[in-house]
């Protein structure tokens, strides 16, 4: 009887062992195809969120090599008076493009979940456009378009033309980050550099969520659902700022609010 049982114990390790080959050869499969699916070309009339942020066809794309301003983000012009730089990127690029498709190849995710491409309009390559006309900063640690924004800062374009903080500096509010641009504005324009486009309506329609900081110093966020969403008043000098997205609002180090 122990030498049956034995055997049966054998044939059923065996059959779980084939269950467990197949089960993980399929998801082999499933990942294979998910990756190839990622990296491969895209076309369509994009919905253009930030200078560097789209979405075709429902995917949310970053563009790859190259950091543009937030909508919500102020820079100084040439002449020193305070500017919505983010909105004017954004601008810059949907106007240049107009309704023409894109064509993107999509690359892969990254810490967002957003999927990272490069992108071209009939043969241009949009990053490459984009920094050439200081509407966008070469991607720290990618060199692609190094020289594409020498090219912006000695023709004082786009951002270049004033002063402002790198988008990536902006983003985290990083007090002591290098004032960038032709400009050189006194130090206590720091402060009006790192606040945000807030006043009582949006940056742009697509930027409908409230952040704000509560008495324990920590950034909330609010979605046009939440039971406060109409009683936040957005005023700089509150610390309020619009947030485009759920993702962009926690990338700044915010969390939703519990009511």
């Amino acid at each position: 009887m122990a030498d049956k049982m034995t055997q049966h114990d054998l044939c059923e390790r065996i059959l779980l062992m084939f269950k467990s080959i197949s089960f993980a050869t399929a998801m082999l499969a499933l990942i294979a195809s998910a990756v190839t699916a990622r990296a491969a070309d895209i076309t369509g009339v994009p919905k253009i969120q930030t200078a560097d942020q789209i979405s075709i066809n429902n995917i949310r794309i970053k563009l790859a090599g190259i950091d543009a301003p937030a909508l919500q983000q102020l820079c100084l012009d040439a002449k020193g008076a305070p500017w919505k730089c983010g909105i004017a990127a954004h601008d810059a690029l949907a106007g240049f493009v107009g309704n023409k498709p894109w064509t993107c190849h999509l690359m892969r995710l990254d810490r967002r979940a957003r999927t990272l491409a490069k992108c071209t309009v009939d043969g241009e390559d949009i990053h490459k456009w984009l920094v050439s006309n200081g509407w966008a900063l070469a991607f720290r640690g990618a060199h692609t378009y190094d020289a594409n924004q020498k090219q912006a800062q000695a023709a004082k374009a786009g951002l270049w033309q004033g002063a402002f903080f790198a988008p990536a500096d902006w983003r985290v509010r990083r007090k002591h980050a290098p004032i960038l641009g032709a400009a050189r504005p006194k130090e206590n324009v720091r402060r009006l550099l790192l606040a945000s486009a807030s006043g009582p309506l949006p940056p742009s329609p697509a930027c409908r969520i409230k952040g704000n900081v509560n008495r324990s110093g920590q950034c909330i966020y609010h979605r046009p659902t939440s039971r406060w969403y109409a009683q936040i008043k957005m005023k700089v000098s509150k610390g309020t700022r619009w947030f485009c997205s759920v993702e962009d609002a926690e990338a700044a180090g915010c969390r939703e609010t519990r009511r």
